[in-house]
């Protein structure tokens, strides 16, 4: 295999990184044939008038519901796809073992004791270390945000509880989850480095609901965890207004949360085998995993669901696709995309060509927008799928996609992405809670996705040239 120099001009190490996936060098695609194009927009059409991913989202939200990564539910959730996936039409279907992480939520109690005692909707986050069985009882120290306690001396914060009260905003593209999911992730060590006792967090979400929003933290290395808890928006506000009185404010922590051995799960992978390039790979992915609060329906139910009724439609097309069209369902992307790591190892191991993947993570919201991160000589094609797209109301946007965090692995080896846009304004009024239940799933809004997907893959799947490969940034 191919070794790249650390020092390597941009030139050559595209061209490492092309070796290292098996990828060609920028081979100046053209714009994709009349022919393919009008299969493209026939298949969208008949996606869009005949497809049900909702059925798929409903068997796994009410056949298996919650499925965190090493439970009985994950365990349930790969045989569910394994047997789901045999019903529509693959040439090859497998399980790729992964060793993932364990977690127990256990219970959680959160409660006011001073100025004004009251009860407050909580949970632990993931990861997250239990408390001392009689639990935490100290007083508060509040910040307006991560910075403000990462500037903060340890005097102010140590024998403490600190309460990180940072919200996030609102917007289309859920850009604002980015720079509020700090205080979870990076958080309880900021909190934990300056002698914290626990932390509580504004939940990072955007629901005026009293439901409390769980995911992920991590500790870094060298640092003493402490229990780390997520409070509802409602409550956040709760907590905030009693500080106003001007006297200190103290709050009982209890949580039974605790790691466990790593477990077993699986990457479920599954082939449409090309009929002319079988060794050149259009990849589909998205999480197999949920939360455990509620079924995990818009994350990821809604994503399995959209793909694998993507792959039935081009099953069904009267030919084969050119490329091999694969998907695979991934295994604990939730706590620390385990899945992600194992495939992305293997694949480099066994040299394939992935030309393209694309990604479906964002909820089952309208696709509004389509962004690529290819090479500058495949524009031809995007632009080609953009004209596909538009009749589904989904605009053009620009050359900035990274991919999702499953592909993430596959993408900071030079692999190429596309990225169609769900409308995430709502997404996070239910994500990571116990609220995010099928219910909240438009089975039309469904359809325009498969649709999309459906269209955009055919084209990648079929058309001449490839779509380069692309520098990680900070090479």
């Amino acid at each position: 295999m191919a070794r790249c120099l650390p020092a390597a001009p941009a030139a050559l190490l595209l061209s490492c990184f092309s070796l290292l996936l098996g990828l060609a060098a920028p081979a100046g695609a053209a714009a994709p044939k009349p022919g393919l194009l009008k299969e493209a927009s026939q298949l969208r059409d008949r996606a869009l008038a005949d497809s049900d991913a909702w059925q798929h989202a409903w068997s796994l939200t009410t056949e298996v519901g919650p499925r965190p990564a090493g439970s009985a539910g994950d365990r349930a959730a790969v045989t569910w796809a394994l047997t789901r996936l045999a019903e529509i039409g693959f040439d090859e279907i497998r399980p790729q073992p992964v060793e993932v992480s364990a977690w127990e939520r256990g219970t959680a109690e959160a409660r006011i004791i001073r100025p004004f005692p009251q009860p407050l909707v909580a949970t632990a986050l993931g990861r997250s270390v239990g408390t001392p069985e009689a639990g935490i009882e100290a007083p508060v120290v509040r910040f307006e945000n991560l910075a403000a306690l990462e500037a903060a001396k340890p005097e102010e914060v140590r024998g403490r509880i600190v309460f990180i009260d940072e919200r996030m905003e609102r917007e289309r593209d859920g850009s604002g989850y980015g720079p509020a999911v700090q205080k979870r992730t990076r958080g309880p060590s900021v909190a934990a480095a300056r002698g914290a006792l626990a932390l509580v967090i504004r939940s990072v979400g955007t629901s005026t609901h009293r439901f409390a929003h769980t995911g992920a933290t991590r500790y870094e290395e060298g640092v003493r965890p402490i229990p780390a808890f997520a409070i509802s928006n409602p409550d956040a506000d709760l907590l905030t207004a009693q500080f106003a009185a001007g006297e200190e404010v103290e709050l009982y922590l209890h949580s039974s949360a605790r790691n466990l051995s790593p477990a077993r799960s699986a990457n479920v992978i599954a082939d449409i085998r090309g009929a002319g390039k079988p060794d050149e790979i259009v990849i589909m992915g998205a999480h197999l995993d949920s939360w455990d609060l509620g079924t995990g329906a818009q994350d990821n139910a809604t994503g399995v669901a959209i793909l694998m009724e993507t792959a039935r439609f081009i099953a069904m097309m009267p030919r084969r696709p050119e490329r091999t069209v694969r998907i695979v369902l991934y295994a604990n992307e939730e706590r620390g995309l385990d899945g992600s790591r194992s495939y992305t190892a293997a694949a480099l191991q066994s040299e394939q060509r992935h030309v393209i993947g694309i990604e479906a993570d964002g909820g089952a919201g309208l696709i509004y927008r389509f962004d690529s991160g290819v090479d500058e000589e495949a524009f031809p094609v995007i632009d080609a799928m953009r004209e596909i797209l538009a009749p589904l109301g989904i605009e053009g946007g620009d050359n900035s996609a990274t991919g999702g965090a499953d592909l993430s692995t596959l993408r900071a080896e030079g692999m190429p992405v596309l990225s169609l846009r769900h409308d995430a304004s709502e997404y996070f009024d239910l994500h990571h809670t116990a609220n995010d239940t099928l219910d909240k799933v438009d089975p039309e809004a469904l359809k325009q996705a498969v649709a999309a997907y459906a269209s955009v893959v055919w084209i990648a799947a079929n058309v001449a040239g490839d779509f380069g490969a692309t520098v990680p940034a900070g090479e």
